[in-house]
């Protein structure tokens, strides 16, 4: 047995925990691991965003795609990819249900027929009306166990952490890329 502490202000300093094997080390607790906290985070984030928009049927990045299009109409595939921090090569099949809902279409762009600018149909920029009261209450549970400090002062680091660790993604934000 081997007796740790792991992480920041471990919620379970000097908790014992046994060793797989004698080359390995000891196994601490998830919950002080900053990459599981962080993706457990996650799957509350989409949870309550999908509580509170199921009247919508869209999906997390579904919408930042349409509020991407919706912001800044004529980008490309690419562009949207990177504006949202989404996987190039996968991108593609969250336009086409999009465009299967009627709420962007893509067209081709004149000084480059090979390039297809997507734009929000008046579908899409009502839905996206519709569906951002729903998306803002989902935010508000995020954070809502936080105080006002608290919760500028998670944003602050969170934005710090993501800004610091873009290039580690598999599919990181352009720099200077506008939200």
């Amino acid at each position: 047995m081997l007796t740790i502490s792991v992480g920041i202000d471990s919620p379970r300093p000097n908790r014992v925990y046994p060793r797989m094997s004698a080359d390995t080390p000891a196994l601490p607790p998830l919950d002080t691991l900053p990459g599981y906290q962080i993706r457990r985070l996650q799957q509350i984030a989409v949870g309550l965003f999908m509580d509170e928009t199921a009247a919508h049927d869209l999906t997390p990045v579904q919408f930042a795609a349409l509020a991407s299009v919706v912001g800044d109409p004529g980008m490309d595939q690419r562009t949207l990819a990177r504006r949202i921090g989404f996987d190039t090569s996968t991108i593609g099949g969250v336009v086409d249900r999009l465009e299967r809902r009627g709420l962007v279409t893509r067209q081709t762009a004149p000084d480059d027929r090979r390039v297809r600018r997507l734009v929000a149909t008046a579908t899409g920029c009502g839905l996206l009306a519709a569906v951002w009261p729903d998306m803002v209450r989902a935010q508000h549970r995020i954070l809502a166990p936080l105080s006002g400090q608290e919760q500028r002062q998670f944003m602050a680091l969170l934005g710090r952490l993501v800004a610091a660790n873009n290039d580690a993604s598999r599919a990181p934000r352009q720099s200077g890329t506008p939200d």
